[in-house]
């Protein structure tokens, strides 16, 4: 069990976080003796901080006198010594005013939930559109193409669109696609969207399908549209702002970041485990494994109905962000994205 901080420790602990999250400086003890009005001399400074480098809260560079947090001081930050305000009215007007509403697609919405996140934080936003598996069917259209292609556009009751194209091996006119839409728009009405195809199987199966050929070629279509189910999609806005962060003025390091952003198999990781905590979630430093050197950290949380998470919105950015005034925007945007999806 941890030994526990006193005090005096919390509040130094608490004034050098401040601090370096401001400045990206390592902290020394005369600086935090001048700038954070401690009563105490900088050598009793400096003993505290002895003490907490000691119990792996603190640590110290090679080429300073001062001291950094670790990721140990972070997660005690953000579990007991912040307490969490509200968004002041500026930033919820911004955030309301950055994600369309009414008549928008979904996807805009959520494009914008991650451009108002970057612009309020200065980090990389990021949200992950609803899987196909947390949306109910609500109807499905085919639209012909060239040589014996046709688009499937699958739509949910959240207004989610997802388009795939198919090939036929079997001829079927104008009409018969939208009988066979019209068809499989009422077989299939409000299942939830991973029971679709077994639903289609199971129709394929019954006596009716061998002698009713409309009936078969819908079936068939829709099997063809369902055949591989869509992955969610993950729009990372703002990337751009690590190039400001002194963390990551080492090439390398900056190179291999964007590498795991771009190739987003951690990353939907972590979202996903998010999503099914149905709670907000922070992954501090190495907690996150988005970054080698572990000085990146992920704050995120569910969107969705009351009854179910859909997706993650969420904030991506160096470890010593300002999780005091990121925490409240991320939970905001979810509430308004949430409302989107509920109008």
């Amino acid at each position: 069990m941890a030994e526990p901080l006193s005090d005096r420790a919390r509040e130094v602990l608490h004034a050098i976080i401040r601090e370096y999250i401001s400045t990206g400086d390592p902290v020394g003890s005369q600086q935090l003796a001048r700038t954070s009005g401690f009563e105490v001399s900088s050598a009793t400074l400096r003993n505290v901080m002895a003490d907490l480098e000691e119990l792996g809260y603190l640590e110290k560079p090679h080429t300073s006198a001062g001291r950094l947090p670790t990721d140990r001081a972070y997660r005690f930050y953000v579990d007991t010594l912040i307490r969490l305000r509200d968004p002041n009215p500026r930033d919820r007007d911004l955030i309301q005013r950055g994600i369309p509403t009414s008549g928008t697609p979904l996807e805009d919405a959520l494009q914008g939930a991650g451009r108002i996140l970057h612009f309020l934080t200065r980090h990389a936003g990021v949200v992950v559109t609803p899987r196909p598996t947390s949306g109910t069917f609500h109807r499905i259209e085919f639209v012909r193409l060239r040589e014996g292609r046709v688009l499937a556009i699958l739509v949910d009751q959240d207004g989610q669109v997802h388009n795939r194209p198919v090939a036929l091996d079997f001829e079927i006119s104008q009409e018969e696609l939208v009988r066979a839409s019209n068809y499989l728009s009422e077989l299939l009405g409000k299942l939830p969207l991973e029971q679709v195809r077994g639903r289609i199987e199971q129709e394929l199966a019954q006596d009716q399908a061998a002698y009713d050929q409309l009936v078969a070629k819908a079936l068939k279509l829709g099997l063809l549209a369902t055949g591989v189910p869509p992955t969610e999609k993950v729009f990372i806005e703002g990337t751009g702002s690590f190039l400001e962060a002194p963390e990551f003025a080492d090439v390398e390091r900056m190179k291999a970041l964007f590498r795991t952003l771009e190739e987003k198999t951690r990353l939907v990781a972590l979202l996903d485990r998010v999503q099914r905590a149905r709670e907000m979630q922070i992954f501090i430093g190495h907690e996150s494994d988005l970054s080698p050197g572990g000085d990146v950290s992920l704050v995120a949380t569910p969107y969705g109905p009351a009854d179910r998470s859909l997706g993650t919105v969420g904030v991506i950015g160096p470890t010593r962000m300002n999780y005091k005034r990121v925490i409240p925007l991320v939970q905001f945007t979810a509430q308004v994205l949430s409302s989107v999806l509920e109008d």
